[in-house]
Parts: structure tokens; C-alpha cells; sequence
């Protein structure tokens, strides 16, 4: 195989398992969990929003760690806390070494994904970019669907969700191999630069003379609208992966089917759909950026309405989980190519900041979620939590009116 279709089969399986199992796991086997150790909902966010702080600070050592040593030490970092934290999991007897398991498979996401984007503008052609990228975000997808299969032996007694979460484990040692095999070793043929996270507190010091133009981007009027977006799906996103099995197991379940065999229904509805993903760069280059992204986050608002109002029904449920897997394998493409655009030649702290943003709303969501239902009820936590990414729809919506100005395209600095 050609360095390129290395890279992204390298970076489909990274997806697959840090997004897949590694962030998702965690709502798809809560209902599992409550039963276990007892948790309450208000506890149930605080543990999830401990996984996606986790998934924060490894975007900051991601970013320091592939400027230093290049895309490969990252990755397998990421692989081998993916590993950990499955297997921590697994072994967990109390809520303590549950809480840590699923903190090291959220750091594994972080760790994962950025170094892509920063390989991808190194090794792949300008209009190869867009493409490879939809195909490693979309990774994801499959890794859910995998998920949600072992999830569903565990339902019919096939399987204990221990022995899935040591099988999870031993998929994740598969991402090493392939990041050895994929991904470059070292930053040889890239400029000089200095580490992500120092560029971006520089751009925190207006005072202070920024020698490398592409630092000073991070705070560009042209990024707000990106830093903004981000923040909105990653609190969207994070509630509907937290709770939405949840939500439908404590309403009594999908008519015909056990009570606990919902949540699977659910995770492969979403991972199916998000296929879909593929075709993101080709949407955007035939309808533009705005239209996508009024139409991605209108579909992931009308999924928590879903959820909210109709968690016993069969078609509410799955439109509302296809909906949103659809739109966070789009989104999650749309992030990647469009910090390329926005800051070409930095590819990884573009992107990283972005993903910064979409880390912030993760960790703030599922825990005043948890809060929210708790003292007003799950129904009325989703509606509210569907405020946001109705208002960014909206928000590209009213853009459409106006003359659309096109992104420049990914060039190649070098």
C-alpha cells in the first residue's frame, strides 16, 4: 500500500477504537453500570465529564508530544491508555477504578485524533485531504457499530460486559501496530516549530511579537465562528452519548424488545447512519460550508427533541440516534478540513484548538446534565440541552441569506 492509504487506513482504525468503544462505551454500557455500582444520574455525569476533561488535557500532551517526537508517539500513547482504561474497567469492583478507566479511554481520544490532521497535510495532495479526512473521522461509525455488537451478546447472555470491555482491550493493541506501520516517525520535512501549547498561550499576550504568523491565527475573527461550533457539538454531543440509552432504558425500554437491548439499538442506529460521513467532503464542496452546517446541527437538535418527547418509540428512537450519528461523523470531518483551511501549514494546533473547544462543551455537558435531570427530569435536560445546536442552525441558517463567501482552498505552504 501507497504511505497515503496507510496513513488513513491508520487513522479509520485510531477513530474506530478512541471514538468508537474508548468515548461512546461508557453510555452504551450505563445501564450495565447503574446496575453494578449503583450509580445515581447526578454521579453518572460527573464520571462521563471526567472522561471528557481527560480527553482535554490529552489534546494539550497530544499536541506537545507530535511537535517534539512527530503523529506516531501520540497515537500510541493513545492506544495503550485505551488499553489500560478497558482493562480498568473491566477489573473495576467500585465506582473509583470505573471513574479512572473511563478518564484513560477518553485521554486515548485525545491523543488520536489530532496527530491525523498534522500527517495528513504533510503526506497527502491538497484535494486528497478533504476526502481521506471524512474517511478517518468516519472511522468512528464502525467503531460503534462493533461496540453495540458485542453490547447486544452481552444483553442476550452471550457474553459478560467484562469479558467485552477485555475485548475492547486487545482491539485497542491493534492501533499500535498499525500507527507504526502508518504514520510518520518523526517531524523530518516539516518546518521548525515551536511546541502547540506554548503558541497558544502566546496568543493569549497581544504584547508580546509573535515571530510565527500562524500562531497569531488562533485568536483570527475567521476562527470565532469554528471555536464557537465546536463548543456547541462537543456539550450536544457529550449529553446524547451520555444519556440518551439511559433515557430510553428508564422509560421502560423499546416495545418488544428486553428493557436492556435498547442502548444497542440505539449505538448501531447512530453508527450506521454516520456512514453517511463519508460523503462529507463531497457535500461541502457541492452546497458550501453554511448549508452543512445549518442542516448538521438542526438534525442534531431535532435528535435530542426526539429523545425528550418519544423515548418508547421505535421510529423517535432511531431517527433521533441516526440523526445524530449522522451529524457528528459530518461535523467531526468538517472540524478537521476546515482548521486546515483556516490555518494551512498547522495543521495539528489549528485543529487542536478547535478541538479544545469541542472538549470544553464535553466536559461542562454530561455533568450539568446530570444535575439538570435530576432536579427537573431527563425529558426537560434534553429539551434544554437542544437549545444550543438549535440556535447555531439557526445561526447558519440566517448566513444562507447573504452572498456566500467560498473558503479558500487547502494549499500547501511548503
Amino acid at each position: 500500500m501507497t504511505p497515503a492509504t496507510w496513513l488513513t487506513a491508520a487513522g479509520f482504525v485510531a477513530t474506530a477504537i478512541a471514538f468508537g468503544p474508548a468515548r461512546m462505551g461508557f453510555g452504551l454500557f450505563l445501564p450495565a453500570f447503574r446496575e453494578e455500582f449503583a450509580l445515581s444520574t447526578a454521579t453518572a455525569g460527573l464520571i462521563a465529564s471526567g472522561g471528557f476533561l481527560a480527553f482535554l488535557l490529552a489534546l494539550v500532551a497530544s499536541a506537545w508530544l507530535g511537535r517534539r517526537h512527530g503523529e506516531r508517539v501520540p497515537v500510541m500513547v493513545g492506544a495503550l491508555a485505551a488499553s489500560a482504561g478497558f482493562l480498568a474497567v473491566a477489573a473495576a469492583g467500585e465506582p473509583g477504578l470505573l471513574t479512572l478507566g473511563i478518564a484513560l479511554c477518553g485521554a486515548s481520544a485525545g491523543f488520536c485524533w489530532a496527530p491525523f490532521n498534522d500527517a495528513a497535510e504533510r503526506v497527502l495532495p491538497d484535494a486528497a485531504r478533504a476526502g481521506a479526512l471524512s474517511v478517518i473521522s468516519t472511522g468512528t461509525t464502525f467503531g460503534v457499530i462493533a461496540a453495540a455488537g458485542l453490547a447486544f451478546a452481552v444483553t442476550e447472555g452471550a457474553l459478560d460486559w467484562r469479558a467485552a470491555w477485555i475485548a475492547f482491550a486487545v482491539c485497542s493493541l491493534t492501533l499500535a501496530g498499525l500507527a507504526v506501520a502508518g504514520l510518520p516517525s518523526s517531524r523530518r520535512g516539516a518546518k521548525p516549530a515551536r511546541d502547540a501549547m506554548v503558541q497558544i498561550v502566546m496568543t493569549a499576550l497581544p504584547a508580546v511579537p509573535d515571530p510565527e504568523p500562524a500562531a497569531s491565527r488562533l485568536t483570527q475573527r475567521a476562527a470565532m465562528p469554528l471555536y464557537a461550533t465546536a463548543l456547541c457539538y462537543g456539550m450536544a454531543n457529550a449529553v446524547f452519548l451520555s444519556f440518551a440509552a439511559d433515557r430510553v432504558v428508564a422509560a421502560g425500554g423499546l416495545p418488544g424488545l428486553p428493557n436492556e437491548a435498547a442502548s444497542t439499538v440505539i449505538f448501531l442506529s447512530y453508527g450506521i447512519c454516520g456512514v453517511l460521513g463519508l460523503a462529507t467532503g463531497r457535500i461541502e464542496a457541492r452546497i458550501g460550508l453554511a448549508p452543512l452546517l445549518c442542516a448538521i446541527f438542526a438534525a442534531a437538535a431535532l435528535s435530542l427533541i426526539l429523545v425528550a418527547i418519544a423515548p418508547r418509540s421505535w421510529i423517535a428512537v432511531l431517527a433521533a440516534s441516526g440523526l445524530h450519528g449522522v451529524a457528528v461523523m459530518m461535523v467531526s470531518a468538517v472540524f478537521s478540513f476546515w482548521s486546515l483551511r483556516l490555518f494551512p501549514g498547522r495543521g495539528t494546533l489549528g485543529f487542536t484548538a478547535a478541538l479544545l473547544s469541542v472538549a470544553a462543551g464535553s466536559v461542562a455537558g454530561p455533568a450539568l446534565a446530570g444535575f439538570l435531570a435530576t432536579s427537573l427530569g431527563p425529558a426537560v435536560m434534553f429539551l434544554i440541552t437542544a437549545v444550543p445546536p438549535l440556535a447555531t442552525a439557526l445561526w447558519f441558517g440566517a448566513k444562507l441569506r447573504r452572498p456566500r463567501p467560498r473558503l479558500p482552498p487547502v494549499t500547501d505552504p511548503r
